[in-house]
């Protein structure tokens, strides 16, 4: 991309129950920063008014929460449905949207969480981008340092071992978060600068 490309807005919209799952939105945090983004982290379990209208203003959302019974957590379920204020209104329609989640197993069910995420933006008429990044550690000569080391494609995954503090997220898991905020600011990018130059040609 070209450095006059528009910088994009993107804003995390995430809950972290113990810490882990917002390690992970930290790195999501700093690959669309270092992509370019303007960037807002958002703990959904805290969120006030001036929050809800930088999520409004924001190119793109990407919505991040541990993994717990096989979903997300009860505290981003909460933020979910109170963002149907902003469904009957469109204030999120055509607004890009990506997701992660952190579970102690390797699969936990994160995919299910994963999808939810996705019928989410669907509902408020968003566009998913995801991982973008062939499966990691799956073969003989493969590592555990890969990025993508757990095979998810909707979006970014983190495990992190039920006995350990957040400081054990794998570093992997990290790049791989990190490189899940460089592609949203990238293909945010495309957009902003298509959307310009549609207008531009009007």
């Amino acid at each position: 991309m070209t450095s006059t490309a528009p910088a994009p807005v993107v804003s995390i919209a995430y809950h972290s129950g113990y810490g882990h799952t917002a390690v992970v939105a930290e790195a999501v945090r700093a690959g669309a920063a270092e992509a370019g983004a303007t960037v807002h982290l958002i703990k959904v379990d805290e969120i006030d008014d001036a929050q809800w209208e930088l999520l409004d203003s924001s190119d793109a959302i990407i919505f991040g929460s541990p993994t717990y019974m096989g979903t997300a957590s009860g505290a981003f379920h909460v933020f979910a449905e109170a963002s149907s204020k902003r469904w009957f209104t469109d204030a999120w329609q055509d607004k890009l949207a990506a997701g992660f989640s952190n579970s102690a197993s390797k699969s936990g069910d994160k995919l299910h969480t994963l999808q939810f995420f996705q019928i989410l933006a669907a509902q408020h008429g968003m566009s998913w981008v995801n991982l973008g990044l062939k499966p990691g550690w799956n073969s003989s000569t493969a590592s555990e340092n890969d990025l993508n080391r757990l095979g998810f494609f909707a979006g970014a995954a983190a495990q992190t071992n039920s006995d350990e503090g957040p400081e054990a997220v794998h570093k992997a898991d990290l790049a791989t978060a990190e490189h899940l905020g460089r592609r949203v600011t990238e293909q945010a990018r495309v957009v902003l600068a298509g959307r310009a130059a549609l207008a531009a040609a009007a």
